[in-house]
């Protein structure tokens, strides 16, 4: 009697190709998807194919790995460590097979799992770690199970804390985006997820804390006690402090870190204590809250360039780094910041020096978040709308013909 059916089980292996003979059958769409791993693992490729998809062939004029452009012919696969065989030949991709397993060389086969020696799991990648799963023959359901666990270590719904040692911690400073707490990068949503203590500012994603779990020390930077000290450098202070103490700390901001934040003293102040930061980026309100808005910062025909500006400084103001009378000569938008107590000053200035009174002006308050609001105006009534609307911080201004492009908000 036969032994009945069972299904065939591989065995899980990551495969070090660094430096090693790796054979492509087929430039198609397989190759496509699989050629950028084999080449970031080091591995010194050879396509074999008469033809190749756009994105194949210009890899392979970049110089990225040998193109053969011919047909398989038996011995092709002479010293390889592995193969991938696509091509859309039956009879090549059964040859190459056959010769695969003469040679003992592990090959995946695309057009017949169950004729290969090896087979591709599905992966995925996040901060070091590389996720790979294999359900026999299942593909679409090897992607969900990897998309899972790839999204719960970014996330940090799924737990897998690092190992720390007894030494010094260490600093993330994240940019928290504008707003929407959709909107932080997955890479700053994951080291919120393995810190010890966050210290938060006011216009930080603030709906992110609330996802915290207990154990996390949350810090308001606006109620640091700050004493003698000027309140940046009691921020200083506290990352410094808790670094020291071997937390691992994040230090979350609105926006960018690095646009119109003190995102570099803060990093200066740690490394003066020899203590490392990680810089995160973050989605800038500059051109995020304009396009919740429905504004493009730019547009063809319209504005070829746009310039970002913080208004926290009035332009009569001698302490102004602003030469307003140059970027009245621009015919591009301006973006403003910090900017809702000074706008009509600002305005005047930018009519004074020759920006058109008519040109039109929309203020996004609160923008991505439920509670965003616009209105609009031009140059010459900005100053006026605003107190009459009561426009309150945070708030960006958008000067320039792009806020008429996209569909006008009604009343």
């Amino acid at each position: 009697m036969a032994e009945p059916a069972r299904s065939e089980s591989a065995y899980p292996v990551g495969l070090r190709l660094s430096g090693r003979r790796v054979v492509v059958l087929g430039g198609g769409q397989v190759a496509q998807r699989r050629l950028p791993a084999l080449l970031a693992a080091g591995a010194d490729v050879t396509l074999i194919s008469p033809s190749a998809t756009p994105s194949v062939e210009a890899m392979a004029e970049a110089g990225e790995f040998r193109w053969e452009r011919r047909r398989y012919l038996d011995g092709d696969l002479d010293g390889a460590w592995y193969a991938l065989i696509s091509t859309d030949d039956p009879a090549a991709n059964e040859a190459a097979s056959a010769e695969a397993e003469a040679r003992r060389v592990w090959a995946v086969r695309s057009d017949d799992a169950a004729a290969a020696t090896a087979w591709t799991p599905a992966t995925g990648r996040s901060e070091g770690v590389t996720v790979a799963v294999l359900t026999g023959q299942d593909p679409r359901r090897s992607a969900a199970v990897r998309d899972a666990v790839v999204e719960g270590l970014r996330d940090g719904s799924l737990a897998a804390p690092r190992y720390r040692g007894t030494g010094p911690g260490s600093v993330a400073l994240v940019g928290g985006g504008p707003g929407d707490p959709d909107l932080i990068t997955v890479r700053g949503r994951r080291l919120l997820a393995e810190a010890d203590v966050v210290i938060a500012d006011r216009l930080g994603p603030r709906d992110l804390l609330d996802e915290l779990p207990p154990h996390v020390e949350v810090i308001d930077a606006a109620k640091i006690p700050y004493g003698r000290f000027m309140a940046q450098e009691a921020i200083n202070n506290a990352l410094v402090e808790h670094a020291r103490a071997g937390k691992t700390v994040v230090r979350l901001k609105g926006g960018d870190p690095f646009v119109f934040g003190r995102g570099m003293e803060e990093v200066q102040a740690l490394a003066e204590q020899g203590i490392p930061c990680t810089v995160v980026p973050g989605i800038s309100s500059t051109i995020s809250v304009p396009a919740a808005a429905g504004i493009p910062v730019t547009h063809r025909g319209v504005a070829h360039e746009f310039t970002v500006v913080s208004g926290h400084v009035a332009p009569d103001d001698a302490r102004s780094l602003v030469d307003w009378a140059a970027l009245a000569k621009l015919r591009g938008t301006l973006v403003l910041l910090m900017s809702v107590e000074n706008i009509g000053a600002i305005a005047a200035t930018l009519i004074h020096h020759g920006r058109p009174a008519d040109t039109p002006v929309a203020v996004v308050q609160e923008g991505t978040t439920a509670a965003q609001r616009r209105i609009d105006a031009t140059l010459a009534t900005a100053g006026e709308r605003v107190r009459a609307e009561g426009i309150r911080p945070p708030a960006v201004i958008v000067i320039g013909d792009v806020v008429t492009v996209g569909p006008q908000p009604r009343g």
